[in-house]
């Protein structure tokens, strides 16, 4: 009986929390979203946190990172950490959590991450894309760079080519850049957009890195150096590294990474 009580209070307390995001966040709609721990992304909204430098600037440089699809399961706030650690005067840095994920806080992007598969969808890109803007506009910033980590790599290049000019660069980490290639003998995500399906609409003007460890074996490095060759192929500025002795997860922690945040943020200046 005491086993049963012990169940029946878990049940409770899980349909408690489901309650309190409903609650929230309705229909997925922010009708006052400050835009610091919360923005609106079309019917979406989405969970932020917003990490300021002592001195922003007057035209500050925002950047944007968007973690991955954390298979694993649990939370995905591994992202705040990483996009803290790129704050300095003159950028702001927000971490975004996907639709339908969560915080080790309990906070909850509303959505669905399709039990964290096949969640590059039309709606979820698009919805992220929405929120971008409304950042840029938020924080009157003159340039946005976004920082993706595996499914949230793929997702930045998506948007580099499915909302022109809204991102002026990219840092793709870990990125599976070719969808189709990267899920070759297993299911196939019959809904997720792949990166490498709009190459020709990225503009020119746009600058991309790519980052994947030599170790990677779960996002094989080819999938990105074959995507940055087909960028630049086209005349957009793109160069893919190899970071050596590094995992799948690994580039997010690597000196690389923080480098190539630096060299983005310089092409920008000049």
């Amino acid at each position: 009986m005491g086993a049963m009580r012990t169940v029946l209070a878990g049940w409770i307390l899980c349909a408690v929390l489901v309650a309190d995001a409903n609650i929230a966040f309705g229909d997925g709609r922010c009708d006052s979203p400050d835009n610091e721990t919360r923005v609106r992304g079309d019917t979406e909204c989405l969970v932020i946190r917003t990490f300021r430098p002592a001195d922003p600037g007057e035209s500050a440089k925002l950047i944007v990172f968007i973690h991955g699809d954390v298979s694993s399961g649990g939370a995905a706030d591994y992202i705040y950490e990483r996009a803290q650690e790129a704050v300095a005067n003159g950028r702001v840095v927000v971490a975004l959590l996907r639709p339908g994920y969560f915080d080790s806080a309990g906070n909850l992007s509303s959505g669905d991450n399709f039990d964290r598969q096949d969640s590059y969808t039309k709606h979820n890109v698009d919805a992220i894309a929405a929120a971008l803007k409304a950042l840029r506009e938020h924080h009157k910033a003159t340039r946005l760079v976004l920082v993706g980590h595996s499914g949230g790599a793929a997702i930045s290049g998506v948007v580099l080519g499915r909302h022109p000019g809204l991102a002026d660069a990219a840092i793709l980490a870990s990125c599976p850049c070719y969808i189709n290639e990267w899920r070759a003998g297993r299911r196939r995500w019959a809904h997720s957009l792949s990166p490498d399906e709009v190459i020709k609409q990225v503009p020119v003007t746009a600058s991309v890195v790519a980052l994947t460890g030599d170790a990677d074996d779960n996002t094989r490095p080819i999938l990105a150096e074959d995507y940055i060759k087909a960028l630049a192929k086209r005349g957009v500025p793109a160069r893919f590294e190899l970071v050596r002795r590094a995992g799948h997860n690994d580039v997010m922690r690597r000196p690389e990474l923080r480098s190539a945040i630096d060299e983005i943020i310089a092409h920008l200046d000049r």
